[in-house]
């Protein structure tokens, strides 16, 4: 019998815990239910009067993660996307009825409200594609918008920043949630965590064949100070059209986790502004926090 306790207060902690550190969240639960205020279209963002210029002809869509909505996810890379003359657009998905906090929805669902919005961008816009930017969970369901929702012919740049695109271990909290069975109940309760752990059926569907669709350039910017995606390469993508970047490569003393790789990390945003642009790309170096 106490065994038995001991288990069930196992299994309860590690739910909890899984929950309070928000399951591969682009922001933290507690972080997204305090987020600011939406950013008025007066500022640019998602602003659907925004007409893209001739040097940024295709429009940015920032795709947040896990646990996260469009607010808390995009604090800094959206207004500065804006400030460098992109039309930027961000959406909220996977909704289950909790309120700012998003992404929980079954993975394949989210891909369907990604494609419906790209397509409102695009028609907004006058834009033949846009660019996409995602972060967590965000860098993973564009992929199956890409490859099995026609996504291919809307897309042109697809950035992913620390996204589980061969799962996560966590360390080893997936086998105990395995074990003890809780992956049943995140899988009713927030269908999109366990499709993100290592081994799930939507991943091996999804990575099966091939992990990219051509036409389209992948990068994927991960660090190794990821806690959240486990381990840190299980990040990185196999493609003829694929760039696997670690931060740390750009700048050794980028201590960037797994939040904080897509919110507030400078070294990881000149790198996309780079991408989005490489006409007028410049070296990423420990010093472009600062740009």
């Amino acid at each position: 019998m106490a065994a038995a306790r001991r288990r069930t207060s196992t299994a309860l902690r590690v739910l909890r815990t899984l929950l309070a550190t928000s399951v591969l969240a682009g922001a933290s639960l507690t972080g997204a239910a305090h987020a600011a205020p939406p950013v008025a279209p007066s500022r640019g963002f998602n602003d659907f009067t925004c007409r893209p210029s001739a040097a940024h002809p295709r429009p940015v869509v920032l795709v947040h993660g896990t646990f996260a909505n469009s607010i808390a996810n995009w604090p800094v890379l959206g207004p500065d996307l804006v400030r460098h003359g992109y039309c930027v657009f961000a959406l909220d998905y996977g909704q289950i009825g909790l309120p700012l906090v998003h992404g929980l929805g079954p993975i394949e669902e989210s891909a369907r409200q990604l494609e419906d919005y790209v397509d409102r961008v695009r028609v907004a816009t006058g834009a033949r594609e846009v660019d996409i930017v995602g972060h967590s969970q965000g860098g993973l369901m564009p992929r199956y918008y890409l490859r099995h929702l026609g996504g291919a012919d809307e897309v042109r740049e697809f950035i992913g920043i620390a996204p589980p695109n061969h799962g996560t271990t966590r360390n080893g909290e997936v086998n105990l949630v395995r074990a003890t069975g809780l992956d049943g109940v995140q899988a009713h309760l927030f269908p999109a965590v366990p499709q993100q752990y290592a081994g799930s059926a939507f991943l091996t569907g999804l990575n099966h064949g091939r992990e990219t669709v051509p036409g389209v350039h992948y990068t994927v910017i991960a660090t190794r100070y990821d806690q959240a995606v486990t381990p840190y390469w299980s990040s990185f993508l196999d493609g003829p059209n694929v760039r696997n970047l670690l931060v740390q490569d750009l700048c050794p003393t980028d201590l960037a986790i797994h939040e904080t790789l897509g919110i507030t990390d400078r070294i990881a945003h000149h790198e996309i502004r780079n991408i989005l642009d490489p006409a007028h790309a410049t070296p990423t170096t420990c010093a472009s926090a600062l740009t």
